[in-house]
C-alpha cells in the first residue's frame, strides 16, 4: 500500500465497550445496553465521522469473568438490521460464527441485509470453539494453549472456509439479472439465471439456488480476524479485509508481507488497536476492575494526536486501515470522531466525508463478477 492511498478506519463496536469494567464508567449508557436505540446511537456517530464501517461483536456464550463483567448481547445480525434503514452510509458488518450457523441461512441474511442497507452489509466470519472442546484440548496438552493439537485448529478453519465459499456460491446462484418481472408472460424470474451450486464438502453439502437475490454488492464485504499462520491462510483464501494484532510497526510489516504472500487477489489488511484516549479514564477502570487491561491487540492509551502519530508509523508498514475497539462505550468513540478524525483530515490521510454509497465503494473493491453467468462468444 501507499502512503498516498486514502487511510482506512472501522470501529468495533462491543457492549458497553472493550474494557471489562467499562460499564461502570461515569460516561456509560448501561441502563441502554440492551436496547435499540443504544447501538443506533453508536452507529449514527461511528457515521459522523465518516467511518469506512463498524463492526458488531457476538458469540454463542456468555463474556467470560464473573458478575462484575457485562453478562449477556444482543445478536450481532439483528442490531445491523435494526440500524440499518436508520444509517445511509456506514458499513455495517455483524459478526456470524461459521462454526454453529448453517451457511445458507447465513448467506440469506446477510444478503437480505445488504438490501435492508442499499449496499452496505459485510460479515465478520468469526471461527469459535465450543469451551468443553477447548477445556478437553487443554488437558490434553497439559494446559499449555500452544501446545494444543494443530489438527483440531486445523480443522475448524477448514469447516469455516468452506463455510464462507457456501455462502459466497450462493449470492453469486441469482444472475444480477434474474428478475425479470414480465407480467405480460407471468414470469417473475428467468429461471435459466439461477444456478445449482452442488457443493459438497467434508462437513456439509449444499445444492442451492439461495431463495433471495443476488445482492446489491454482488458480494458483501467479508472479513475475519486472525492472529497466526493457519487463520491468516484461512483470511487470504476467503476474506476481503482481514483484521490483524501487530505489537509494533515492525511486527506490522512481517504480518502484511506474510498475509500478502499467501494470495494473489486483492486483500485488505487492516491492523487492530484498543484504544483509550483519556489515560485518566483506563486508569479508573483498571482499577475498577481486575487490574491492568490486556488484550490480543496492542492497547493504545494516549492523546488523539499521540494515536493519530502511530497509526501513520504504523501505516507506513504497508497496512491498508485500522479496526479501532473503544475502550469505553460511547466516551472513546466520541473521541475517535471528534478529536482522532480531525487530526487525519489535518494531515490529509482522511477523507472529509463519504464519496461512495456502498461498503464496497468505501473500501475501492470492484463489485465482482458472477461466477454463474454466462459469456457469450461473438463469432469472427
Amino acid at each position: 500500500m501507499s502512503t498516498t492511498d486514502p487511510l482506512h478506519l472501522a470501529v468495533a463496536l462491543d457492549g458497553a465497550g472493550w474494557h471489562p469494567a467499562a460499564w461502570r464508567e461515569e460516561s456509560a449508557r448501561t441502563e441502554e445496553l440492551f436496547t435499540a436505540d443504544y447501538w443506533l446511537g453508536l452507529v449514527r456517530r461511528a457515521e459522523e465521522g465518516a467511518l469506512d464501517f463498524v463492526t458488531i461483536e457476538d458469540s454463542h456464550g456468555l463474556a467470560p469473568g464473573g458478575a462484575g463483567n457485562v453478562r449477556g448481547h444482543l445478536d450481532a445480525l439483528l442490531i445491523a438490521a435494526r440500524v440499518a434503514p436508520l444509517t445511509s452510509r456506514i458499513g455495517l458488518v455483524p459478526t456470524v460464527l461459521t462454526t454453529t450457523t448453517e451457511p445458507f441461512h447465513v448467506s440469506t441474511q446477510l444478503a437480505t441485509l445488504d438490501y435492508i442497507s442499499t449496499g452496505r452489509a459485510g460479515w465478520r466470519a468469526r471461527v469459535a470453539v465450543d469451551p468443553d472442546v477447548v477445556a478437553a484440548a487443554l488437558a490434553a496438552a497439559n494446559g499449555d494453549p500452544d501446545a494444543i493439537d494443530p489438527e483440531l485448529i486445523s480443522g475448524l478453519f477448514e469447516d469455516a472456509a468452506d463455510h464462507i465459499e457456501v455462502v459466497r456460491r450462493l449470492w453469486d446462484s441469482w444472475e444480477d439479472d434474474a428478475v425479470i418481472r414480465d407480467a405480460a408472460t407471468g414470469r417473475f424470474v428467468d429461471r435459466d439465471k439461477l444456478h445449482y451450486i452442488d457443493f459438497a464438502g467434508k462437513h456439509f453439502s449444499v445444492k442451492g439456488p439461495s431463495i433471495t437475490p443476488r445482492p446489491p454488492q454482488g458480494q458483501p464485504v467479508v472479513t475475519a480476524l486472525a492472529h497466526s499462520r493457519v487463520p491468516y491462510e484461512f483470511a487470504a483464501a476467503g476474506a476481503d479485509v482481514v483484521f490483524v494484532t501487530p505489537a509494533d510497526a515492525g511486527h506490522a510489516r512481517a504480518i502484511v508481507d506474510e498475509v500478502r504472500s499467501l494470495t494473489d487477489r486483492r486483500l485488505l489488511v487492516f491492523a487492530d488497536v484498543n484504544v483509550f484516549l483519556d489515560p485518566a479514564r483506563k486508569q479508573r477502570l483498571d482499577s475498577a476492575g481486575s487490574g491492568q487491561y490486556s488484550s490480543d491487540a496492542f492497547v493504545f492509551a494516549g492523546s488523539a494526536a499521540e494515536l493519530a502519530d502511530l497509526l501513520l508509523r504504523w501505516r507506513a508498514a504497508g497496512l491498508d486501515g485500522f479496526r479501532l475497539r473503544p475502550g469505553a462505550l460511547p466516551a472513546d468513540l466520541d473521541a475517535i470522531v471528534d478529536e482522532l478524525v480531525p487530526i487525519l483530515r489535518e494531515r490529509g490521510v482522511f477523507r472529509t466525508g463519504y464519496t461512495e454509497t456502498t461498503l464496497r465503494g468505501h473500501l475501492g473493491l470492484a463489485r465482482p463478477a458472477n461466477r454463474y453467468a454466462r459469456t457469450e462468444e461473438i463469432a469472427a
